[in-house]
């Protein structure tokens, strides 16, 4: 019999094997790093390696900050408390108190100096908005793998007007699936959007139907309590991986909502070969409902598969401590008779000691995070609220570290108020740095890459993030009578791995309206203007606009008609009919095949692609329209730099009909997986121009 930790690293290994198959390359590549530790003086270090990334909670490297909620024993926050109430030790150690503030948040109930709470349409407005102390965060995460359908339907409406009623106009919120990338997550003041998406969720607990090709290859291959394991590890990496997209975005107290109805390493006998659609198949522990009861070598596994989901609850609770993250764990079956079902012949005895396991690893998973376990509550609404209570009110206490230890171990805090009849809950402690961060921290900023490298970087996450359900791309060429020609592209997302068709309505169409600074419609009409079938490639439209100030309005329509994400964007629209040099907007094209990327070539106005990933086996050339005084052309070189900024090789360039586009071949085959930049050069009478074009290759 293999130990358990080596089945567990052959699992874990699994594991990684299918989520690295189900999600993109990038998105499990990765999981976004968290922000670095801030040195002396306030300034960034440089990053380090996310599983030795310490959590930023500090002011120097000494300061510690830890977040307090005091409250009555009916839940009620208490709001009067001075310094000098509050006594903090670590490692048993006394400390002083140096800083000490009253965080009260209302949502944005009540509008600020500055108005509105801001829409969150990019990638830095999520950012900054995120990262300010009066924004409260929250992410849910729905593990449809260990929650029943039936239960899934009758809690999703609760969840949603949890979302609903109890949610501020400024409160940040997003949602995630264990097969989801953490990169598709956008934390979203449009909670209609995340209410809509919470209401589809459909639970696959015990269903081992596949939805994609992945689970195909192990769920008819191994026996059902394998699928389960691999399920496990693939919720908790995920779950791990949205705690440290929340601490790259937020310093502060992030509340995680899990909504599970807990894990297990093991099943009874009767489950352990009914893959879905497969029963009576002779084994004769289903028709004992109490196999395996008192098998020594029942037992004997129980107690390692135990020790294993030990482990991997530790690794999500650690996680969740070093970035400041409450886990509120709701299990949505509301007040849980049993574990399994009638029809699946469990034992009374066995059937209740599997849910008292699976509670306890919703309410482990909260104790140790500063949460709350919402289990065995027929009404969650109740204790929901909770939620919001928590992250509504409580102190930030500051103080450095009397133990000073650079020694990278977690190190215990408790705190306690000298007032009787209270309760008090805080972070159970911080991970110190390691002498290697220390060096870091302390250590002068390296210097930032040029704005246009970065801007350039920052556009190829945003391609494959930007808006919930489509991507978008805008280029811009010269027009007719000194005016500017707008193209618009828009292309559908690529399905979350793992979900039906069935589960969400598909983008047809694009709602458009094009204005200036004077509000005159440059365009206003539906991309494709008749309704459609759900396209599988980038569609365009094209309109011309004076140069300046142009706000494009967006809606995205499904395939009934209803609206499934809107944007407002502001963009400024450049003067191509001046004496200098000039450069449009590059336009990107991918083919899967050499008679694909011959058609391309010869259609002039195929629509070029938003996104900016690609595969080493895609065929990827770009178009470039260039413009020198009058009629004139300028010349054309291009690069390939690495994502530093440094040139790999030069790439040719020809020129194409009509005159003023070039045309930039790529080839990917031989490049290794990362990200890369085009330097695009016009060398003409008008002067040189310079662009920059960043993309992916995930594999």
């Amino acid at each position: 019999m293999s130990r358990p930790s080596d089945r567990r690293r052959r699992l874990l290994l699994l594991a990684m094997i299918v989520a690295a198959a189900t999600m993109s390359g990038a998105a499990l590549q990765q999981q976004p790093a968290p922000p670095p530790p801030p040195a002396q003086g306030g300034q960034p270090a440089a990053a380090t390696d996310p599983d030795t990334q310490q959590p930023v909670f500090r002011a120097g490297i000494n300061f510690v900050r830890v977040d307090v909620i005091v409250t009555d024993r009916s839940g009620n926050p208490i709001n009067d408390l001075r310094p000098q109430d509050f006594e903090i030790t670590e490692e048993g150690r006394p400390q002083k108190v140096e800083t000490f503030k009253l965080i009260a948040l209302d949502g944005g109930l009540v509008p600020g100096p500055e108005g509105p709470p801001r829409q969150i349409r990019t990638d830095t407005d999520e950012e900054d908005e995120a990262a300010r102390d009066d924004v409260r965060l929250f992410a849910i995460f729905l593990d449809d793998y260990h929650v029943r359908r039936e239960t899934s339907m009758s809690a999703r409406e609760q969840i949603a007007r949890f979302i609903e009623t109890q949610l501020g106009p400024s409160d940040m919120v997003g949602v995630m699936y264990p097969l989801q990338p953490t990169a598709t997550v956008r934390m979203t003041r449009n909670h209609a959007a995340v209410v809509k998406g919470v209401r589809q969720f459909l639970g696959r607990k015990y269903d081992y139907t596949p939805q994609n090709a992945i689970e195909e290859r192990y769920v008819y291959n191994y026996p059902t309590e394998l699928v389960e394991r691999i399920r496990n590890q693939v919720s908790m990496t995920a779950i791990r991986a949205l705690i440290m997209r929340l601490g790259a975005l937020k310093e502060g107290r992030k509340a995680l909502i899990l909504v599970s109805e807990g894990y297990s390493n093991i099943l009874p006998p009767q489950l352990r070969d009914a893959i879905a659609g497969q029963s009576g198949l002779g084994n004769p522990a289903r028709d004992d409902p109490n196999a395996g009861l008192n098998s020594p070598i029942e037992d004997r596994a129980a107690f390692a598969a135990s020790m294993d989901m030990e482990e991997e609850l530790r690794e999500i609770y650690d996680t969740a401590n070093r970035y400041n993250t409450a886990i509120y764990t709701v299990d949505p079956r509301g007040l849980a008779p049993y574990e399994f079902g009638v029809d699946q012949n469990v034992g009374f005895q066995i059937d209740r000691n599997y849910l008292n396991a699976s509670l306890d690893t919703l309410r482990t998973l909260a104790a140790e995070t500063d949460g709350r376990a919402i289990v065995n509550r027929n009404d969650l609404s109740i204790g929901m609220k909770q939620i919001v209570r928590d992250t509504s009110a409580y102190y930030l206490l500051g103080y450095n570290s009397t133990n000073a230890r650079t020694d990278g171990k977690f190190h215990e805090i408790k705190v306690r108020v000298r007032r009787p009849g209270v309760q008090v809950r805080a972070r159970k402690g911080y991970w110190a740095y390691t002498a290697a961060d220390a060096a870091r921290a302390t250590a002068p900023p390296k210097p930032e890459p040029p704005k246009a490298i970065e801007s350039a970087l920052a556009a190829i996450a945003q391609s494959s993030r930007g808006a919930r359900v489509v991507r978008t791309w805008i280029g811009t060429e010269r027009g007719t009578n000194g005016r500017t020609k707008v193209t618009f592209v828009w292309e559908p997302l690529p399905r979350v791995p793992g979900q039906s068709p069935g589960q969400s309505d598909q983008p047809a169409r694009v709602s458009l309206t094009a204005a200036g600074p004077d509000g005159s419609p440059y365009f206003r009409g539906r991309v494709p203007s008749q309704a459609a079938l759900v396209p599988t490639g980038p569609t365009r439209i094209s309109f011309e606009a004076q140069p300046g100030k142009l706000e494009l309005r967006m809606s995205v329509e499904g395939t009934s008609a209803e609206v499934l994400d809107s944007e407002v964007r502001e963009i400024v629209v450049p003067d191509l009919s001046s004496t200098r040099t000039a450069l449009g907007t590059p336009e990107v094209y991918r083919a899967r095949t050499l008679r694909e990327l011959q058609q391309l070539k010869a259609d002039r106005l195929a629509a070029p692609v938003a996104a900016r990933e690609f595969s080493r086996t895609d065929r990827v050339f770009l178009r470039v329209p260039a413009y020198g005084p009058g009629d004139g052309t300028p010349k054309l070189t291009a690069t390939l730099l690495n994502r530093a900024g440094q040139a790999f090789r030069d790439l040719p360039v020809a020129v194409s009909a009509p005159p003023a586009v070039s045309e930039i071949d790529l080839t990917l085959a031989s490049l290794p997986p990362g990200e890369y930049l085009i330097e695009i050069t016009a060398s003409g009478e008008g002067g040189d121009v310079k662009e920059l074009v960043g993309f992916r290759i995930t594999g």
